[in-house]
């Protein structure tokens, strides 16, 4: 048996060792190979470096019959954006044989699982520097009420990456309408921040692709990007409403006619209207409008929404944003309306 001696001896020679100083090691430094070196400097600066947001527009567009290629070199004209086109990986797929039976079958796989990468058919590589852009343009077709499956696999490869950036939809269709491709692209970029008018371009009017879609742009990215909308005060019913009005000629128009108080009439339980009050229109078909858009007709009369509506011609003249409580100021009658500039 070790004396007590011995025991605290060992023990302070375990202690010293133990807690000797690392600058007291002399050991060589393992050897680094120049290559990995250089390497991990790189990516050392790559973390340090600041995240680049861009300032550009980047235009986007999956084309089958060549619609939305049409509506995209149309809008190409009139801004200045770089263009991606989508591309399947399979070639030569005849999408619209037997009744669009090999796009209905690749719609249902997407509807069947959503959340599976399996899901979505294969596309050609895309490189996009997406720090480079602030506002994104997508022109889809629609197929079977939803957003074509192409368009749909890229932007679940890439719809996170589109956080933050201004988003607007152009959608061609036949006929039907498009709440459905709209649903598909706020769930595939969850965090875009989308204009509040997306465009619907029938196939019919794809000849008219150049004037509709300027005019869209101008009424939505010029006021939404320079924030050059008036605010005006909508009052009905002892609530007050905040709108802003387009920086258009037919807005400039309507507040120089203001201060303004109408009697405005019931109509189909979504609009109040009143005519006799003329400003300079440019109508377009409007096959979805809701609660707070504040439009022209025929241009000489002024229609305020408070419920969902469509099909019909107008000129905008602007929005409500906030519509919490609009329907019932308005009532369910006549009621009058006073507009003032703020």
């Amino acid at each position: 048996m070790k004396t007590l001696n011995s025991v605290a001896a060992s023990l302070l020679v375990f202690i010293s060792l133990t807690f000797l100083p690392l600058a007291s090691c002399s050991a060589d430094p393992i050897p680094v190979d120049p290559e990995e070196k250089e390497e991990q400097e790189q990516e050392q600066e790559k973390k340090e470096e600041p995240e680049k947001t861009g300032s550009k527009t980047l235009l986007v567009w999956y084309s089958f019959t060549n619609n939305s290629t049409a509506i995209a070199a149309a809008l190409r004209s009139h801004i200045t954006a770089d263009a991606l086109e989508i591309k399947p990986a399979a070639e030569g797929l005849d999408y619209a044989a037997n009744n669009y039976a090999i796009g209905s079958s690749l719609i249902d796989a997407i509807r069947r699982n959503p959340s599976a990468a399996s899901s979505y058919p294969e596309i050609k590589k895309v490189e996009v520097e997406f720090g480079e852009y602030d506002t994104i343009i997508i022109v889809t077709p629609l197929w079977w009420s939803q957003m074509a499956a192409p368009m749909q696999s890229f932007l679940f490869r890439y719809g996170g990456n589109m956080a933050g950036k201004t988003i607007g939809l152009i959608v061609t269709s036949a006929s039907s309408g498009i709440s459905g491709v709209v649903q598909d692209a706020k769930r595939l970029i969850p965090q875009g921040n989308f204009l509040a008018e997306s465009l619907w371009i029938r196939s019919a009017e794809v000849g008219n692709a150049p004037e509709l879609t300027s005019a869209w742009y101008d009424r939505l990215f010029k006021t939404n990007n320079q924030n050059t909308s008036m605010k005006v005060t909508i009052t009905a019913g002892g609530k007050a409403f905040t709108a802003d009005i387009d920086d258009s000629e037919t807005g400039r128009a309507f507040l120089e006619k203001l201060p303004l108080t109408l009697d405005m009439s019931e109509l189909n339980g979504n609009e109040k209207y009143c005519y006799g009050l003329s400003l300079p229109n440019k109508d377009s078909r409007f096959d979805s409008l809701e609660a707070g858009d504040l439009m022209l007709y025929s241009g000489n009369c002024i229609v305020l929404f408070y419920g969902a509506a469509g099909g019909y011609s107008y000129t905008r003249i602007g929005k409500i944003a906030d519509t919490s409580g609009l329907a019932s100021s308005l009532g369910s009658g006549s009621v009058s309306v006073k507009f003032e500039r703020q």
